[in-house]
């Protein structure tokens, strides 16, 4: 792995404030970002991302890789749940594990955009569809977890009744996903001279918003990291392996799917990355019994620092590599 590439990647401002948070909080400094103004950060980058990338797929013609792309990120989606949920229960209780699994499989958006401003530092160029298939694999994984779980608790007369029409329509109508879409289909149909009207806000002012973000998911992460380190080894554990298995493996399969360098470093990342505000969203009402308590730090404060600081470099390495 190149060395130089590493040491920039953990140098870079935007990982420095995230960094920053969690120092904060072990500093017991009062260091906090309001709730209302994170809400609105975290509505800016998915609109912003979503815009951004409507506006690339309107200059690029639908092809085929267009659409194996969109298939293979719904493919992957579908299939990381399944298999890590029968990990996971051979320790964890189902409700748990089907929680896990669909975290796991499906995607973090801040992960994304963490990635574009990687490639975006070593000028590495990806396609705007990239931003259709992030959307299109949040809502798989939530549905297969919450199926997993109806199958292996219908012999329990106590378990509650879950309705799969109700998750599948949680899943497509969180705001995450409709924000994201919808920034998508409007950056698709505004002209040109339309969008650069809105030009400096949907992109000069990204990089410091990011900073502010990350700042304050450095926060969160610091508050329950260190009291979910104490949980175990398992979690933990499954917390950096797994994204690892399954950033490894897209780097080398996602060949299959486009030559691009850009694109491929975007497939591993959303592979590799865990679901912490759509997933815990629709796991809250379809199973209550799982414990948010276990799957959002893993996915918020383990996996994520993980793929931001070692992850993508590794990625990388492996793309050029084959």
């Amino acid at each position: 792995m190149n060395l130089d590439l590493l040491i920039d990647n953990l140098t870079n401002p935007a990982l420095l404030f995230f960094v920053l948070g969690i120092v904060a909080v072990r500093l017991k400094s009062d260091l906090e970002i309001p709730a209302n103004s994170s809400k609105f950060i975290s509505l800016y980058l998915l609109f912003a991302i979503g815009f951004n990338g409507g506006r690339e797929l309107a200059h690029s013609e639908l092809n085929s890789e267009i659409i194996y792309a969109m298939l293979f990120g719904i493919l992957s989606a579908s299939i990381i749940p399944i298999y890590t949920f029968f990990i996971l229960k051979r320790q964890l209780s189902i409700e748990n594990s089907g929680a896990i699994a669909a975290s796991y499989g499906s995607i973090s958006a801040v992960t994304f955009v963490t990635a574009v401003m990687f490639l975006e530092a070593l000028q590495i160029p990806y396609s705007g569809y990239m931003v259709a298939v992030m959307a299109l694999m949040e809502a798989p994984a939530i549905i297969v977890g919450v199926i997993l779980i109806k199958i292996y608790k219908k012999k329990d007369p106590n378990a509650r009744v879950i309705s799969i029409v109700s998750v599948i329509k949680h899943a497509l109508t969180n705001g995450s996903v409709i924000l994201i879409l919808g920034s998508l289909i409007i950056g698709l149909l505004a002209s040109e001279k339309q969008s650069m009207g809105i030009e400096p806000f949907t992109t000069d002012l990204f990089k410091g918003f990011l900073a502010i973000f990350l700042l304050d998911m450095g926060i969160i992460s610091g508050k329950k990291l260190f009291d979910f380190l104490k949980s175990g080894w398992f979690t933990t554990s499954f917390a950096i392996i797994i994204p690892l298995i399954n950033g490894s493996l897209v780097a080398v399969i996602s060949s299959w799917i486009s030559d691009s360098v850009g694109n491929r470093l975007m497939f591993c990342i959303l592979a590799a990355s865990a679901s912490y505000i759509a997933v815990p969203a629709a796991i809250k009402i379809a199973v209550p019994k799982a414990n948010p308590g276990i799957f959002i730090p893993m996915a918020l404060a383990i996996t994520f620092p993980f793929n931001v600081t070692f992850g993508m470099p590794i990625y990388l390495w492996i793309i050029n590599y084959f």
